[in-house]
């Protein structure tokens, strides 16, 4: 038998971490078992539905890694609808469905309850097809429904809890439940590996495999993502979307190691590995069944860590986005032609050890490329403050005749224009710090003043001179 596995996003949004854990495991253990990744776009939601949330699928896949032309797909669920209609047809045919016309409140005024399960009121009426008539599938009344879980063991359900779900509208189009298993059929899925949250739908989908003679696939049901409250990962309170972190300048190296511990770990006291071991040691067997929590700080020191082991051409080449922009990153404050390339592979060494996002580049570069640094007042107010006038005054002044512009002659000066003053260095350079790039903290400064050069340097400290009078 040929392992198959298959991805199942809809494109009604942004594209979920929680989602794309779930394509990396599928996609892990497809290759393990020299198996076949299969992508299935269900599209039948059509009023939310757009194509560019597909072709966001399509792009947040390639960027960890699942890249398109390596798997089968992608197929659109739309294009099923017969199928879907035929399967609904053959279990109403052979008595394991049957059409429905009661509304909720009729169920609620039979039951006197609004939170009461359907009653089956319909099962014996005969109900031909109709407009408003739902096709309901008749659940068995005895028994119990085991699900065979490689992560959860074998959850098991009690048939007769299990009340007559719809598997067809009454207009006639299949809902979900029964969607799914088709697909999954026709596709020949034989291992389903998806989020727990669909555990509780798995028995009425084994029920609907049984009762279409086909063997139902192996499942495996992974640990749902919470945030730092334990709540389940919500697009309307959390950061979920895997686009929003790329563009926030996070490595997809880093990000898919991180995904793939929500609920597994490598051998070892280790968290950070190589991918190749992650493709080796993965067990789905092994996933902890405990909700898995998604830390954002544990994610960006993870990220910090693979920027830091970068070589530097590459850290170089990972910043040019934020660098020029695209179509979804901003553009940076300068304009192209103010970008030097040289300068900045200059400085990128000391920027690569300080960012733990490339988005942090552009802040710590950006007074290199801008005629004029941009100012933060609350470092302004806390750096100008009594004597930061005669220091200025004091440092331009030795800078002038500075004979060496280079970083430890610039240091050993401005450490001099200080001692001059009673000031360490740390109190010295302060002032000097905001003038040139307008904040209180970033590169190293005097490599950062041997870059941008005499007259620069000399003009920025000028300025802020006349602007402390």
């Amino acid at each position: 038998m040929t392992v198959r596995v298959r991805f199942a996003p809809s494109p009604t949004g942004m594209f979920h971490v929680g989602g794309a854990r779930s394509a990396l495991q599928n996609w892990i253990y497809a290759k393990q078992q020299g198996g076949v990744f299969v992508l299935r776009i269900e599209d039948t939601d059509a009023a939310r539905n757009k194509p560019e949330w597909t072709e966001g699928i399509l792009s947040a896949l390639d960027w960890i890694g699942i890249a398109r032309g390596s798997y089968e797909g992608p197929h659109f669920q739309s294009s099923y609808a017969a199928e879907h209609r035929a399967a609904a047809q053959r279990l109403h045919v052979g008595g394991r469905a049957y059409y429905c016309d009661c509304t909720r409140e009729d169920v609620q005024a039979r039951t006197g309850s609004q939170y009461a399960g359907y009653d089956g009121f319909c099962r014996d009426r005969g109900l031909p097809p109709g407009e408003g008539r739902a096709l309901r599938f008749r659940t068995p009344d005895e028994g119990e429904t085991v699900v065979v879980d490689l992560i959860r063991g074998e959850p098991t359900f009690e048939n007769k809890l299990i009340e007559d779900f719809v598997i067809a509208r009454g207009d006639g189009s299949p809902v979900f439940l029964l969607a799914n298993v088709v697909d999954d059929m026709t596709m020949g899925i034989t291992h389903v590996i998806r989020a727990e949250e669909h555990l509780p739908n798995t028995p009425k989908q084994q029920l609907l495999w049984d009762a279409l003679g086909v063997k139902p696939p192996v499942w495996a049901h992974v640990p749902v993502v919470v945030n730092e409250k334990r709540q389940k990962l919500s697009k309307r309170r959390d950061k979920v979307a895997l686009e929003a972190y790329r563009d926030e300048g996070y490595l997809a190296e880093a990000m898919r190691n991180y995904l793939m511990l929500l609920g597994w770990a490598p051998s070892g006291d280790r968290e950070i590995v190589p991918w190749s071991v992650i493709e080796e040691e993965f067990r789905l067997e092994e996933v902890n069944p405990s909700p898995a929590f998604f830390d954002e700080k544990k994610l960006r020191a993870f990220n910090g860590d693979y920027i830091r082991a970068l070589p530097v051409e590459d850290f170089i080449t990972e910043c040019q986005p934020w660098l020029t922009g695209t179509g979804t990153i901003a553009p940076p404050p300068w304009q192209p032609q103010e970008f030097d390339p040289a300068a900045f592979a200059a400085v990128a060494p000391l920027a690569q050890t300080r960012i733990a996002v490339l988005s942090e580049i552009v802040p710590n570069v950006d007074f290199l490329f801008l005629a004029d640094p941009l100012i933060d007042e609350a470092a302004w107010a806390k750096a100008m403050k009594e004597g930061a006038a005669e220091l200025l005054d004091a440092a331009i002044a030795a800078y002038e005749g500075l004979e060496s512009w280079a970083a430890e002659s610039l240091k050993s000066t401005l450490e001099a224009v200080g001692a001059e003053r009673g000031l360490k260095l740390g109190k010295a350079q302060a002032p000097v710090r905001v003038a040139i790039t307008g904040r209180t903290v970033g590169l190293p400064l005097f490599e950062s003043l041997e870059v941008l050069g005499r007259e620069r340097t000399l003009t920025r400290l000028r300025a802020a001179r006349v602007r402390l009078v």
